[in-house]
């Protein structure tokens, strides 16, 4: 992919995840087409993609528990993943100096080419290794046994890790990677260009066994419970593949995560503001989206949500042929 146009993209991302095991899984990512790669002892998924993304979502972290600010991109980066990983209930993540190494590598190769992608190509400025699981081998982190590990990777003019984080988050495709509940490590890396676009890198992983994760016939939920100042809405448009063709401007973004080994299957998802009737939703879950991963499961309002508002959630289906029922409620900024 060329180097990002800044008359037509403010930001961009990829999303990227592996798994292995004695089992195969289709993983979300961002592209239609998927790349099959044998991982472990057994096979994976691989598919990449790329959206441009207009900020829409300002990141406010004076919320409780929100962590302060250092200026470091990539440090920064790394404690907001973490923060709303606590937020909804998962294990926060190890840093990790090796996934570190890989993850700046790649930046730094982002912006020696001024281009964003996963692959690297041998001969460029900066190789360190083609895919994410060959810079991880060569910055000495090995993957055996039970393992997974994904990466996002973003470019935009903000420098903010923070801003980076939140944005990452707010793509639901991408989201579905960061809030993997199974990984137990992350590393970060940032790198500025003289486009002056900010690279950066978050790579995630767990290996020789997975992390904690949730607890079997359980989902985490996003935004979490109780959770405020929520943005009211995110472009459809600028997500690639679009996850409401036909429409741009959408609400945010409702979503459930179970173990990446797990299956989710829906009977109800629906969204209304308090007191009021259910919105129209646009359901993402395996069955009917092929970008969803078998585990997870989002509800998209097709209407920007209004501000200041209390929004109730109830989720109701199996994890595993469990029978799962959540209610929950946020308030939007």
């Amino acid at each position: 992919m060329a180097g990002p146009d800044r008359r037509l993209r403010e930001w961009i991302m990829h999303s990227n995840i592996t798994a292995g095991l004695r089992w195969t899984s289709r993983l979300a990512a961002l592209l239609a087409a998927a790349a099959l790669a044998a991982c472990g002892g057994g096979g994976g998924g691989d598919v990449t993609g790329t959206s441009g993304v207009t900020p829409v979502t300002p990141v406010t972290p004076a919320q409780p528990g929100a962590p302060a600010a250092t200026g470091d991109t990539a440090t920064d980066g790394f404690a907001w993943f973490n923060y709303r990983r606590g937020q909804i209930g998962l294990a926060t993540l190890a840093r990790n100096a090796r996934i570190d190494q890989a993850a700046v590598g790649h930046s730094n190769y982002l912006r020696l080419n001024n281009t964003v992608s996963h692959d690297q190509v041998a001969g460029k400025q900066g190789f360190t290794g083609a895919a994410v699981g060959n810079r991880l081998a060569a910055a000495g982190y090995t993957v055996a046994g039970q393992y997974a590990y994904g990466e996002v990777i973003s470019a935009a003019s903000d420098r903010t890790g923070f801003y980076h984080a939140e944005e990452l988050i707010a793509a639901i495709y991408h989201r579905f990677v960061i809030f993997e509940p199974v990984f137990r490590e992350m590393g970060t890396g940032a790198a500025t260009g003289t486009n002056n676009y900010t690279y950066f890198t978050a790579d995630f992983a767990a290996t020789n066994g997975y992390g904690t994760g949730v607890a079997r016939g359980s989902v985490a939920v996003y935004p979490a419970s109780g959770q405020t100042a929520v943005p009211v809405s995110f472009l459809s448009d600028t997500e690639s593949p679009d996850p409401v063709p036909g429409q741009n401007e959408v609400g945010y973004p409702i979503s459930v995560h179970a173990n990446i080994s797990a299956t989710v299957a829906v009977t109800a998802f629906t969204v209304r503001p308090r007191g009021g009737t259910d919105l129209a939703v646009r359901l993402l879950a395996d069955a009917s989206d092929e970008h969803t991963p078998g585990s997870a499961a989002a509800i998209i309002p097709l209407a920007r949500l209004a501000a200041a508002t209390t929004y109730d959630v109830t989720f109701t289906g199996t994890v595993d042929s469990i029978a799962v029922t959540r209610n929950w409620s946020f308030t939007t900024r």
